[in-house]
């Protein structure tokens, strides 16, 4: 989405940036040699996000956080570089860009993060260059739209609720029979489709009970 064509209401990813940066601050990752903008709180991000440039409607923020399944994903990518070396790939539902991040650490010739939230946009780019990375973005709703050209999608924590759940497994079933990897990571969230995966890995995954019942979860990483 270019500055062009981003509504009123939204933010201009600079003044994102700037918020960002107000409002978390970089957190090296247990197990990751990646560093993100965080939140520690999830309260106050909110609420900084809400009353700047009206966007409530956009929802919780999401990429202000390093949630079980992305770490687990990328730990998993961290760990065998084979998966993305050299490939194109996609980090679908990218909130903070994690995986994106991961992947270009691991030798992936490129890396596009893809999320709706416009604030992810903001989120992104000050994470690649926290990190030291390029990392290329869309904020088109990818879930109905033609496949990128892309080797591999990696995603974490999609399967949050039925109805998403169910539009992300036909999208991801959509580019596995185009000849794309698929990997996901699910710390056993309830809407996740355990039959159309098989398992890769496992990991204890730390986390905060901000956003979780625990501080760390037992998270897998499925391959279709």
């Amino acid at each position: 989405m270019t500055s062009a064509s981003r509504p009123a209401a939204l933010p201009s990813v600079p003044h994102a940036m700037e918020v960002i940066r107000a409002h978390t601050r970089p957190i090296m990752l247990a197990d990751l040699d990646v560093a993100l903008w965080l939140a520690d709180e999830l309260t106050p991000i909110w609420e900084a996000t809400e009353s700047d440039l009206e966007a409530r409607r956009m929802g919780p923020p999401f990429w202000a956080f390093a949630w079980a399944g992305g770490q687990a994903v990328a730990r998993y990518v961290l760990l065998h570089p084979e998966i993305v070396a050299g490939k194109r790939v996609l980090d679908l539902a990218a909130g903070s860009g994690l995986l994106a991040i991961a992947a270009m650490k691991a030798g992936a010739a490129s890396a596009l993060a893809n999320d709706v939230d416009p604030w992810c946009e903001a989120a992104v780019e000050l994470n690649a260059e926290e990190n030291g990375v390029r990392v290329a973005w869309t904020g088109v709703d990818l879930l109905d739209a033609a496949l990128p050209e892309v080797d591999v999608i990696l995603a974490g924590d999609v399967f949050y609720e039925a109805e998403m759940a169910r539009r992300f497994l036909a999208f991801l079933k959509r580019a596995h029979g185009a000849g794309v990897d698929v990997l996901v990571g699910d710390p056993a969230r309830t809407y996740f489709p355990r039959d159309a995966f098989v398992q890769a890995a496992e990991y204890a995954i730390e986390t905060t009970t901000e956003i979780e019942s625990a501080d760390t979860k037992r998270t897998r990483v499925w391959r279709l």
